[in-house]
């Protein structure tokens, strides 16, 4: 026998603004490659320069990020977004958080998948009988 459809509540979630996801993938870049232009930057995180701009001033106006004044080959002086203590721990701590959603994101999935195998599979038998009586 068909049991009615039940649903699985989904785990609560904290809610993730876009700031918070861009804040995290900023620091990711500039944590592994410190030279990134902001031109670079905005191109890596796919967003838009303006945007790119206001998140970078919120890392360093948070002090999660300095700027290092450098010379470069061609005689222009370019800058190095580099991490600070508290920065490193904010990438931590942000990506902890980022991990545990996924994860529980994912087993709620792999739950719906398994209840839908479920329902095709007791499905089929009635389909085929359904064919064989035409």
């Amino acid at each position: 026998m068909n049991r009615p459809w039940q649903h699985e509540p989904t785990p609560p979630l904290q809610p993730v603004e876009a700031d918070t996801a861009a804040t995290l993938d900023a620091l990711r870049l500039l944590s592994a490659r410190p030279d990134l232009s902001q031109r670079q930057l905005a191109k890596e995180l796919g967003l838009s320069l303006g945007k790119t701009h206001y998140v970078l001033h919120a890392l360093l106006d948070r002090g999660l990020v300095k700027i290092k004044n450098f010379k470069r080959s061609d005689n222009k002086l370019g800058y190095a977004y580099l991490l600070t203590p508290k920065g490193l721990s904010e990438k931590l701590q942000l990506t902890h958080t980022f991990l545990a959603r996924k994860e529980a994101e994912f087993e709620t999935l792999q739950r719906t998948i398994a209840r839908l195998r479920r329902e095709v599979q007791a499905q089929q038998p009635q389909a085929s009988n359904t064919n064989e009586a035409s």
